[in-house]
């Protein structure tokens, strides 16, 4: 009994909070600083679940560092996705047989 009742409550917090905008909002945001708070949400949602998961995705926190240094210098560098992902993964894996 408490399984349903805990999904229903989730249901209605879920419903709330994608109904709550439209009906608050209801003319297009016009405020500049609102605007760019919003068009950087998802961005920065992105990042705070990515960042625990690069440095714990290896047994040392060290490597995952290591990856995720790796893979900032190589995105810097204009290196698409898969080749930046190739490489950071390709460091670690090499420094998992030193340390």
């Amino acid at each position: 009994m408490n399984i349903i009742i805990a999904i229903i409550i989730m249901a209605v917090v879920t419903y709330i909070i994608r109904v709550l905008p439209l009906a608050v909002f209801r003319k297009p945001i016009k405020n500049k600083f609102i605007r760019s708070f919003l068009y950087y949400v998802p961005y920065v949602t992105l990042s705070v679940m990515t960042f625990p998961a690069i440095l714990n995705a290896t047994g040392n926190i060290y490597l995952g560092g290591v990856g995720f240094i790796v893979a900032i210098c190589f995105s810097l560098y204009k290196g698409s996705l898969p080749l930046v992902a190739l490489v950071s993964c390709l460091a670690v894996y090499i420094l998992e047989f030193f340390i």
